[in-house]
């Protein structure tokens, strides 16, 4: 027996649209199907629920339009690893266009999707057995809205320009 995890989201009306955006801008990203309901479901009728199928960055996601419930919020986010200040930029960028919103190391996109682009790099100075240098660069990231690989690694080093 093979046994997946699978994130599934719920949007309001925007499932195809987000998925569509999203695959636009992240790396290895695709959309594999979008079907609506055969059947008439507890969030409309036949053909009235929109679900879609996807990869973002690799990872396989299922998302559905089925109306209001829920809002998205924190308790659950999209985390991106990048290797580059130009992959965090590009991608932070574009998904504050249209309505997102920034905050201290996250970001909220048009749709409400909490989402994290994050250096790569960064975990690996979270989990460095130095933990001085790991709390400096835990400080230094306290303080940032996008993450700035460059000083993440002068504050890591402890390099006294950060």
């Amino acid at each position: 027996m093979t046994t997946s995890l699978i994130p599934f989201m719920w949007y309001t009306s925007e499932a195809e649209e987000a998925a569509k955006f999203y695959v636009s801008i992240v790396p290895d990203s695709r959309i594999h199907s979008v079907t609506t309901m055969p059947a008439d479901s507890p969030s409309g009728p036949e053909g009235s629920v929109t679900v879609v199928d996807m990869t973002i960055a690799g990872q396989r996601i299922g998302a559905m339009s089925a109306g209001p419930l829920e809002p998205f919020n924190h308790a659950i986010s999209l985390m991106v690893e990048c290797d580059t200040q130009a992959e965090i930029d590009h991608l932070w960028d574009e998904l504050v266009k249209g309505g997102g919103a920034e905050e201290c190391g996250w970001l909220r996109d048009r749709y409400g999707v909490c989402w994290q682009i994050t250096p790569r790099r960064l975990n690996e100075m979270m989990r460095s057995p130095d933990r001085t240098a790991a709390r400096r660069a835990a400080q230094a990231m306290l303080g940032m809205v996008k993450l700035d690989l460059a000083e993440l690694e002068r504050a890591f080093a402890g390099d006294a320009a950060t």
